[in-house]
């Protein structure tokens, strides 16, 4: 199947999905595989690998399915593990309280959403967001407690925030294979000033939401914090003196600093034996495991050694699930990655010429939507639009950028089930995937929108 039928059914399984996880109540694991096993079936997907003259010309549904699952583990999996184990290291230890502190005194206790939103936002210009809001979520959760907002306004600002810079602003992988593609790799400053520029209509419409939302959905941790009677005082001389802010950042920042050593390294282009250990310890396992040699440290020099098998041990059983349902989320990206969408959605690019910048914006929204990964959004999108950019007006370098940033928007429109960024959120938010869907999907699509609304005003101007 090919075609607009095969897009009706795209939108029909879509549906379908929601439908079984959030009214039938079917468990998202088994929810996402079993639409990814149906959708690859009719999209066309043999039973069995089809070969010819001894090797593997197309995949059956259960290589699919498998590679699917497998490359989620493999480009994900140990991230969360060890960012989880931080973060219920941070809890254990106390220095998620001091690092709440510590954000209230730049902040304000009035703006925790705010805080929050801005934190992530410089976060995830060198880190992945997914692995962003793992790291950052126990000083949304400490935040929470140490102010009583909403924690569904600060979850639903954190991950806005870390969304932002994660498609507009390079060293992020996809901006920067996004600026290769379309010709404007070499003027990278260009592209991340754009990127600042067009977070500020994302950031604020987000900003605006989160409050909104934060009013109407009520998730389990705000229920958990109002049955919890002591004060945030008295839950701190719990943990007796808290570690020093440098001690307790330290497990966070490390990480951060040097996954953005090797991205630097590697827009830089440095060569010998200094750049690969920067590339080294710049990916995210190693960044990541690093991170968790000084959260180990700082449970030692507060005395709580003695609870680490504990916390390792409680940690993995919160992480599993989030795994699985992630896991299953990749399957159904490949799943779809492997019918003819995308090359049924490249042949009629010719019909959306006249759209100008929208066309870029509804191209990755679309894909976005579709396969679920912002980055394969981001990349797919400009190698389709690569040869069409002087026919579309957009050949100039400032249009070229704007069109990174439309592409950018369009690829966190929207955030939903098949997007491992969705789950990420709501199992670490203490969101029910219903309201996943009003929340961190919602979310998306205001940034979405709010981004393009900016990003078509700045085209008005610059040329």
């Amino acid at each position: 199947m090919t075609g607009l039928p095969l897009i009706l059914v795209f939108v029909l399984s879509v549906v379908a999905m929601i439908l079984a996880i959030s009214k039938l109540k079917i468990h998202p694991f088994l929810s996402i595989m079993s639409i990814s096993l149906i959708f690859g079936l009719i999209g066309g997907i043999p039973l069995v690998n089809q070969v010819e003259d001894g090797a593997v010309v197309q995949d059956g549904i259960a290589t699919v399915i498998g590679a699917g699952f497998s490359s989620t583990f493999t480009s994900i999996g140990i991230v969360i593990i060890l960012g989880a184990l931080i973060g219920s290291i941070l809890e254990a230890t106390g220095a998620a309280f001091k690092l709440a502190d510590l954000v209230i005194k730049l902040v304000g206790q009035k703006r925790p959403a705010l805080a929050m939103e801005l934190m992530g936002w410089v976060v995830s210009i060198p880190v992945f967001c997914d692995s962003g809001f793992v790291i950052l979520n126990p000083i949304r959760k400490a935040l929470v407690k140490r102010t009583g907002t909403s924690s569904v306004a600060a979850t639903v600002a954190l991950s806005a925030g870390l969304y932002a810079s994660h498609v507009f602003i390079p060293p992020t992988p996809g901006p920067i294979a996004a600026a290769n593609t379309l010709g404007i790799g070499n003027n990278l400053l260009l592209v991340m000033g754009m990127g600042v520029l067009v977070s500020i209509p994302a950031l604020t419409g987000a900003y605006i939401f989160a409050k909104y939302i934060g009013k109407k959905v009520q998730s389990k941790e705000d229920i958990d914090i109002q049955e919890v009677s002591q004060t945030y005082e008295e839950i701190v001389a719990e943990y007796g003196k808290l570690p020093s802010g440098f001690l307790a950042l330290s497990p966070i920042i490390v990480p951060i600093v040097l996954m953005g050593l090797g991205s630097v390294a590697s827009m830089a282009k440095w060569t010998g034996i200094f750049a690969d250990f920067c590339t080294f310890l710049g990916t995210p396992i190693i960044a990541l495991a690093v991170g968790t040699i000084f959260a180990i440290l700082l449970m030692a020099t507060t005395k709580k050694m003695d609870k680490f098998y504990k916390v390792t041990d409680e940690t993995l059983k919160v992480v599993g699930p989030i795994l699985f349902v992630t896991a299953a989320g990749g399957v159904l990206g490949r799943v779809i990655a492997s019918t003819d969408i995308v090359p049924f959605i490249t042949a009629q690019a010719d019909v959306f010429k006249n759209i100008g910048i929208f066309f870029p914006f509804l191209l990755a929204a679309i894909l976005k939507s579709a396969q679920g990964s912002s980055t394969v959004a981001l990349t797919t999108t400009a190698g389709i639009l690569a040869p069409l950019m002087d026919a579309l007006g957009l050949g100039s370098p400032v249009m070229a950028a704007l069109t990174v940033m439309a592409i950018g928007a369009g690829a966190m429109t929207v955030s939903h089930a098949n997007d491992s960024y969705f789950w990420v959120v709501t199992n670490f938010g203490s969101l029910t995937p219903e309201q996943g869907y009003k929340t961190q999907t919602m979310a998306t699509l205001v940034e979405g929108l709010c981004a393009i609304a900016g990003i078509f005003i700045l085209s008005l101007f610059l040329r």
